[in-house]
């Protein structure tokens, strides 16, 4: 669009704006960006075997007849239930699950058990789990945390003694916490499922028997993960498991499409679904991973299992525009979802408009404010007094806005002072007498800390590696303590009624996806499918951190867009000068029910991420 013809379209309150006032500049565009051939390089004619991309930036995907012109695909709408997840199989387990008369919480289990197999690069039983859940009888959202605590026996001179850098390292036994998805599994179906539990299990046992082929990026994270593990100085301490577990033939990994089994797993679940949560925590499987930490030097006990249990809560709310937007509180990042909303109503994104460059300007500011808190306040309120209800507060919020320059980038960013007185799979579900489920599990980053116990076919977390190690800190590691956690599931209401199930995967993009989507939706009127397939951006670095910014960056952090943003809105927010990095991959992963009232029916639209390989299906 010719610079004339654009400017004569915008309302005459935008065009005072000077980042609205930018024009685009070639010169500002990063060579190659998004993974593009720079303009000197000729472009690719043809998609060769074994090249991951194939990139063509002057090539747009084909024109849909209606809805966003971005959108992948339309929602899949059904009267009786829903489901959406990173994996196809995953989502036709949780389908299946609720068509023979299993409730919402069923079908979830039933999928978070196949997606431990079909997708061990996000997610599985060594790793924690968060739920928020819609109850149709009580009327009301209603939070699980599954998150499990530090080895006992693991002392903060030991932990500091294997630090790097001031931190704990990424991989191996010191980043090891109690694995809690098991017991949020059974907490869960105790009070909400219909089905027997050993029938929930039985998809799960049936795939990692009989097997499944890969998909492409799974497959591709799998070998990744599988390479770092064995890498020099890596500090895992034992990685034969890992290796017969996953490697397949060549011990490196699944090639896309190659059939993966996994045995060992299969047996696993089947003692589970025999023996309950304490066949897991106070059984044979616990005795089975004393015996293997002991064996490599690591410090997970019997008694930590034994010890652990799931914590029902209420999750935290806030108004944004009429939306109820809720929050899991306990040791996660949940509120800084609500945090970043406050902030951002404080401004007229619809008056912006969509993907314009002052929109996404004010919103990574509040993700700026919001994270610095984030990093100073949030930890286990069993150790801290964590001061939510301020954090969350209307009024703090403004005091926060108001930092916020319309025309230039906070150059000094802090947390608030607060008064006297703290890689991921994500799926959701809905059935047909109205509960909706949001749950999300993972094992932190990538497939975990590269230990996997001898014949259990799974692999432990490395939750603990959020941990903070400065004196003082409400985070600081300390033995039996609930690490820092990244995972939180998305809830959203209206009038009082269940409106989305939501959550968007991936570290500490998650509040920043989340609070895109509502964004999406509320000021922006996108449904449910294109909100998620919207171009996102992703804000990297903060003047403090939970550990998971890579160092170096900029005192204003590392802006990542993805290529699908507006040229313009690109080449306005460098010129006030922003950092814009390259598109890497790291916007998460969203799948979302959509709870719609339709005269007296009930409808879902299930969504799905265009940007990985699950599906979404209703019925």
């Amino acid at each position: 669009m010719r610079r004339r013809t654009f400017l004569a379209a915008l309302p005459a309150t935008a065009l005072a704006s000077p980042l609205l006032a930018q024009t685009e500049s070639p010169a500002q565009k990063s060579p190659g960006q998004g993974g593009a051939p720079a303009p000197d390089q000729p472009l690719p004619k043809r998609w060769d075997a074994g090249e991951p991309r194939f990139v063509r930036p002057d090539v747009q995907a084909g024109d849909r007849p209606f809805g966003a012109s971005f959108a992948s695909r339309t929602a899949a709408y059904g009267l009786s239930g829903a489901a959406g997840t990173a994996h196809p199989l995953a989502t036709q387990a949780g389908i299946d699950i609720l068509k023979r008369g299993g409730s919402a919480v069923d079908a979830a289990v039933a999928i978070n058990a196949c997606l431990g197999f079909l997708e061990p690069t996000s997610c599985g039983i060594g790793g924690d789990c968060y739920a928020m859940l819609w109850d149709p009888k009580a009327r009301k959202v209603v939070g699980l945390a599954g998150s499990g605590a530090s080895p006992r026996a693991l002392t903060l001179d030991i932990v500091r003694s294997r630090a790097k850098g001031g931190a704990l390292p990424p991989r191996g036994a010191v980043t090891v916490s109690v694995p809690g998805t098991v017991d949020a599994w059974w907490a869960l179906h105790q009070r909400y499922g219909r089905l027997p539990w050993a029938e929930v299990l039985a998809p799960a046992i049936a795939l990692a028997e009989n097997g499944a082929p890969v998909p492409d990026i799974i497959a591709w994270y799998i070998r990744s993960n599988l390479a770092a593990f064995v890498s020099p100085g890596a500090g895992v301490e034992e990685t034969a498991n890992a290796i017969r577990t996953y490697g397949l033939a060549d011990g490196k990994g699944p090639k896309p499409g190659a059939v993966f089994r996994n045995p060992d797993l299969a047996r696993t679940y089947r003692m589970i679904a025999e023996g309950g949560r304490d066949a897991f925590y106070d059984g044979p499987i616990a005795d089975t991973i004393e015996r293997y930490f002991r064996r490599i030097g690591g410090w997970l006990r019997r008694s930590d299992l034994a010890a652990h249990h799931s914590e029902w809560s209420e999750p935290h709310k806030t108004d944004y525009r009429g939306t109820d937007v809720y929050a899991i509180g306990a040791n996660t990042q949940g509120i800084a979802t609500l945090q970043m909303l406050n902030m951002i109503e404080r401004f007229d994104m619809g008056e912006a408009g969509f993907q314009s460059p002052e929109a996404l300007h004010w919103c990574v500011e509040a993700k700026r404010l919001a994270y610095e808190d984030r990093a100073r306040y949030y930890a286990d309120p069993h150790f801290a007094d964590v001061p939510v209800e301020w954090l969350i507060s209307k009024d703090y919020a403004a005091k926060r806005a108001a930092l916020i320059r319309r025309d230039r980038i906070l150059t000094s960013v802090h947390p608030g002072q607060a008064p006297s007185q703290g890689d991921t799979t994500y799926f959701s579900c809905a059935d047909r007498d109205g509960m909706m489920v949001s749950m999300i599990q993972s094992n932190f980053r990538g497939m975990g800390s590269g230990l996997v116990a001898d014949g259990l076919g799974f692999m432990f977390q490395d939750r603990g590696q959020l941990f903070s190690l400065s004196d003082g800190h409400p985070n600081i590691y300390a033995p039996g303590k609930r690490p820092f956690q990244t995972i939180i599931p998305g809830f959203a209401c209206k009038d009082g009624e269940p409106w989305m199930s939501f959550g968007v995967m991936g570290g500490d993009m998650q509040p920043q996806g989340q609070a895109q989507i509502i964004v999406n939706r509320v000021d922006y009127g996108l449904e449910v499918q294109s909100a998620g397939d919207s171009p996102r951006w992703h804000h990297e670095g903060s003047s403090q951190s939970m550990g998971e910014d890579s160092p170096g960056l900029p005192a204003t952090g590392l802006l990542r867009l993805e290529t699908g943003v507006p040229d313009r809105a690109k080449a306005a927010l460098a010129d006030l000068g922003w950092t814009i990095g390259e598109p890497d991959g790291g916007f998460g992963r969203y799948e979302c029910v959509e709870h719609r009232a339709e005269g007296r029916d009930r409808v879902y639209a299930a969504a799905s991420e265009m940007r990985a390989d699950g599906c979404a299906l209703a019925f």
